[in-house]
């Protein structure tokens, strides 16, 4: 990171990524990004805990759906159902990490092969169309922005979903309609939804405050 970027704009990627997630007119096209995120936790932990991963699915409400065949109960099925609320602030810290030992092209490139991996799994057309838009938005920063250019947007990017993780939890905490993650982990571990709760806040928030220290005093 240089000197200049630091002393001069190194907040704007937290101002900007504060008004992408708290102003609803923004927040509404913006929680898409964070939807593809937890959408990609739980195809990574399908995947990860020997499950098949059948497809993914993206909507146009911002919600998602993931699916994949295996141990309908089980440890297995509870880390994959666990992982979408805990990937976007992994993924945040993650990528605050790369950033602050340099490997900011790592970070870019990275989250486009992510999002390449996921294409042959999404089953509808709005999701093929939300992973476009992404990959191409971040393919072209990590191609042709500048260096200045490619921190402003990782780190609003690591921002968004660590924020945007915060919220979409704190949402479905609220929601009753039944078929929330929370509702899904509650059927699951016989735990009530408001532990589930506090476990995705206190990681969220421990992933933030990590990725604060990361970028602000190193």
């Amino acid at each position: 990171m240089n000197s200049d970027w630091t002393d001069r704009s190194a907040y704007l990627p937290l101002a900007l990524a504060a008004a992408l997630v708290l102003w609803r007119p923004l927040w509404n096209p913006t929680r898409h990004v964070v939807t593809l995120a937890h959408e990609a936790g739980h195809a990574l932990a399908a995947v990860a805990t020997g499950r098949r991963l059948t497809g993914i699915r993206l909507h146009s409400d911002t919600s998602g759906l993931t699916l994949s065949r295996g141990r309908a109960r089980g440890p297995g099925m509870i880390v994959t159902a666990a992982a979408g609320f805990l990937a976007p602030a992994l993924l945040g810290l993650l990528g605050a990490a790369l950033i602050s030992v340099g490997r900011l092209p790592v970070l870019l490139w990275g989250a486009v092969a992510l999002i390449v991996v996921m294409v042959p799994f999404i089953r509808n057309a709005f999701g093929f169309v939300v992973l476009l838009v992404v990959g191409v938005a971040v393919g072209a920063v990590a191609y042709y922005g500048s260096l200045t250019l490619q921190l402003h947007f990782g780190y609003t990017a690591i921002w968004v979903l660590l924020a945007g993780n915060l919220r979409t939890v704190t949402e479905s905490a609220r929601s009753r309609s039944g078929r929330s993650d929370l509702d899904q982990l509650r059927a699951l571990s016989h735990l009530p939804r408001t532990l589930w709760t506090l476990l995705f806040i206190a990681v969220t928030v421990g992933t933030g405050v990590l990725a604060w220290r990361a970028q602000y005093a190193a």
